[in-house]
């Protein structure tokens, strides 16, 4: 029996950011891909996805996605047989200069995006999140571009708000009992692969990876890497 793999895009991405998870998995998954609605907050966005869920599944998030995969494990622990994060984070905002910088950082972004458009905030955020030597390779590069350009700033400005409001989700792992993964880009210069390894230290049943040569992006610069990850860890689910 396939089991049930809802799978969260981070921020500004849609469906896309899976694609080829998508594609290679279909044998041993059931997929479905959250859809991102306009709410400015990780539990709203939480919510949405338990409902239309089955009683019984496994969720996989990705950077911001990752943080909506906390708020489903913290409401519903007991229902998932299968717990994922990549390139993402737990902490809430830092207090002090370090949350400011993160803050303003954001609405920076935000301000080019309302100014120039969504293409060229894209442009402009990828510098520091895909593995530099990659930075030039149009079949990576172009369709982030053209996935971003598909949100609008007050789309945009939505997440932000979601992001610099997010809880501290530290006490959520010691409720996730099912087998787990963490997974980054060694090269993820937003999300060390530091951050990763605490996590997995606090999961219970959880494998740790690093991909070599990644960056932030992970589901689109290495799909092979996350994709035989992803088989091992869906096969190592109980059947719900």
């Amino acid at each position: 029996m396939k089991k049930t793999l809802v799978l969260v895009p981070g921020l500004l991405c849609d469906d896309w950011i899976w694609s080829f998870q998508v594609e290679a998995l279909a044998d041993v998954a059931d997929i479905h891909v959250a859809n991102n609605g306009e709410v400015d907050s990780l539990g709203a966005l939480a919510e949405a996805i338990i409902a239309g869920a089955p009683p019984r599944f496994a969720i996989a998030g990705h950077s911001m996605g990752g943080r909506v995969a906390l708020e489903v494990a913290r409401r519903v622990p007991g229902r998932l047989i299968g717990f994922a994060i990549l390139d993402s984070g737990y902490e809430a905002l830092a207090p002090g200069d370090a949350g400011e910088r993160e803050a303003a950082g954001r609405r920076s972004m935000l301000a080019l995006a309302k100014r120039s458009g969504m293409r060229a905030m894209a442009r402009n955020w990828l510098q520091g999140m895909v593995y530099p030597p990659r930075l030039t390779d149009s079949e990576l590069i172009e369709p982030i571009v053209d996935m971003f350009d598909r949100r609008t700033p007050d789309f945009y400005a939505l997440q932000i708000h979601a992001l610099l409001n997010r809880p501290d989700a530290k006490s959520v792992f010691a409720a996730i009992h099912c087998p787990s993964l963490v997974l980054c880009g060694r090269d993820d210069a937003w999300a060390q692969p530091s951050r990763h390894q605490t996590m997995a230290k606090m999961l219970r049943h959880s494998t740790f990876g690093s991909i070599p040569h990644c960056g932030h992006m992970s589901p689109l610069e290495r799909p092979r890497a996350v994709n035989e990850a992803f088989r091992s860890w869906i096969e190592s689910m109980e059947s719900p």
